[in-house]
């Protein structure tokens, strides 16, 4: 039967091909972000230092921003590690970067992917055909987002067939350990080092009505934990006060997914209540008209619900934190000792 056949050979080609179009075209919209409004970002970040609320909104506009959440926390690692801010101060910031990532599966959910190519094309119109800087930096931006949205595209593409490919649907129906999916999305986004991606991926395959609502917030759940990674990557060779805040980003991260995992159906109703409905549609269509929109309440939901409760205890966090990598103490000839 044609539902039980499957090119592997292009699904897999299209499947990557895509991913690595979004990987690129996110690193170009990030680059350039950050080339074009790094300084100020970094002035935002840097004066975000007199209370935990100012630094969530901090941490959440900048990310919002430069669309990634590790290249807040990595800024941040560099200004704890350079004594431009302390432990403690850092956590808000990493809790409103957190909430910031969340725009790029808001955007996608929106299905705005549709006008990928149009970005392209103006993008690279501005970057190839004009000579100043600043218009050739704003073109790579669009270009950059362009590009995003079109390898959204072509993983929804490659992984359509799957809507009729018996043995995948048989193999997602027995995909009902929460933990094993966590992991397993938490290993993809490491691997890849962007929960924007792994997120985009999960909304895409939403989009093709191939996971349930709770199946997308576990995955969620997973890449909040995978994204930790590129922290701890770049604490290595940085003070030792580095790898404590970058220990704060897995810490706060690793405890919401151990709080909220055991809500998934909570959080579900809730953002089917929150999000709009397709009445008009049946079955899979239905699903697949939903439920991107619904992962993406979830994902913002999460994040934000984590950081309401966290909130309070940053100075928890920071105690936690020292206790497992403490600080050095100082040894030498000239070193008192009691």
């Amino acid at each position: 039967m044609e539902s039980n056949t499957l090119n592997m050979f292009e699904m897999v080609i299209g499947l990557l091909g895509g991913l690595a179009i979004f990987l690129f075209g996110l690193d170009q919209l990030t680059s350039m972000l950050k080339a074009t409004a790094g300084s100020q970002l970094r002035d935002v970040l840097a004066r975000a230092t007199t209370n935990r609320f100012k630094g969530v909104l901090a941490g959440g506009f900048t990310t919002a921003v430069i669309q990634s959440s590790s290249v807040t926390t990595v800024l941040v690692v560099g200004f704890v590690s350079a004594g431009l801010m302390s432990l403690q101060q850092s956590i808000g910031v990493i809790m409103g970067a957190e909430i910031g990532t969340t725009i790029t599966a808001q955007i996608i959910a929106f299905k705005v992917t549709k006008y990928a190519l149009i970005a392209v094309i103006i993008g690279f119109v501005m970057q190839f055909f004009f000579k100043t800087n600043k218009i050739k930096q704003y073109g790579m931006i669009i270009l950059g987002l362009g590009l995003v949205f079109y390898g959204m595209n072509m993983i929804g593409d490659a992984t359509r067939p799957l809507r009729t490919y018996q043995p995948f649907i048989d193999m997602l129906a027995q995909m009902d350990s929460v933990a094993l999916t966590i992991l397993m999305s938490a290993t993809f986004t490491a691997l890849i080092q962007s929960s924007s991606a792994t997120t985009g991926v999960i909304i895409v395959l939403a989009s093709q009505g191939l996971i349930s609502l709770e199946q997308g917030i576990a995955l969620v759940l997973g890449a909040n934990i995978g994204t930790c990674v590129t922290a701890l990557l770049a604490s290595i060779g940085k003070q030792r006060v580095g790898l404590q805040a970058a220990l704060i980003h897995v810490t706060f991260n690793v405890s919401g997914v151990l709080i909220w995992s055991n809500f998934i159906d909570e959080i579900a109703a809730f953002s089917r209540w929150l999000s709009p409905v397709s009445l008009e549609l049946t079955g899979m269509d239905r699903l697949a008209a939903e439920v991107p929109r619904q992962i993406a309440n979830a994902h913002t939901l999460f994040n934000v619900g984590n950081t309401l409760i966290f909130i309070w205890f940053t100075g928890v966090f920071a105690w936690i934190v020292t206790r497992i990598v403490p600080h050095k103490e100082p040894t030498g000839p000239g070193t008192i000792k009691p």
